[in-house]
């Protein structure tokens, strides 16, 4: 399945637009700061380096959906359950199969069989709940099961010590081409991981 199929997300893809064309706009600056010889560089540099940063917080939420939307139609009550969870900071590790059947590398948890809402979602996730500290498995429009075991990854990814569910996350996708999302218990970032690699998500309150 094509995995940016029907993507059109058009107010985040204007807002994706916008910051591009904003970092343009900096970098210009920056070729004529370079040609004054009064002034310095190395603050325009940080500030460019910081609107790189949340630029790659806003495309990862733009091909986040466009993803989601290829494997499942409930992309959008994905989007809001982690918005929810994000904001009480319950930690959550959803798993959605797309190409590669999962069963091999899950060590499976309990069978839920329902249609994916935003209200049984948190529920799985809520603390204290016996399921909430596994992945969910998401397949097509269903949750499949709850309480997955995920295998870890060996990587390092860079000077932070990953928690669990991220290091789960990625160890997943390094074996698979599942999407897997995550929403830390610590910060409540929110974060999916693909092909190994790790991609921070911009939610709805943090945007501008």
């Amino acid at each position: 399945m094509n995995a940016t199929k029907n993507c059109d997300f058009s107010p985040m893809k204007q807002l994706l637009s916008e910051k591009i064309q904003q970092i343009t706009n900096e970098l210009q600056q920056s070729l004529e700061i370079l040609g004054n010889e009064n002034k310095c560089l190395l603050g325009k540099l940080e500030e460019i380096k910081e609107k790189f940063i949340k630029m790659e917080s806003v495309a990862a939420s733009f091909y986040l959906n466009c993803y989601l939307s290829a494997f499942t139609d409930k992309y959008a009550d994905l989007s809001i359950c982690v918005q929810r969870l994000s904001d009480r900071r319950h930690g959550a590790l959803i798993v959605v199969e797309r190409s590669d059947p999962l069963d091999p590398f899950i060590q499976k948890g309990t069978a839920i069989g329902a249609t994916i809402t935003p209200a049984l979602l948190e529920a799985i996730f809520y603390p204290g709940n016996p399921l909430h500290d596994g992945a969910v498995l998401i397949r097509n429009n269903h949750i499949v099961s709850a309480a997955n075991v995920l295998p870890l990854t060996h990587a390092v990814i860079g000077e932070k010590k990953l928690g669990t569910r991220h290091r789960a996350a990625l160890g997943l996708t390094e074996q698979s081409d599942a999407l897997v999302l995550v929403v830390s218990e610590e910060t409540g970032r929110v974060s999916f991981t693909l092909n190994g690699k790790l991609y921070p998500v911009t939610t709805a309150g943090s945007l501008p």
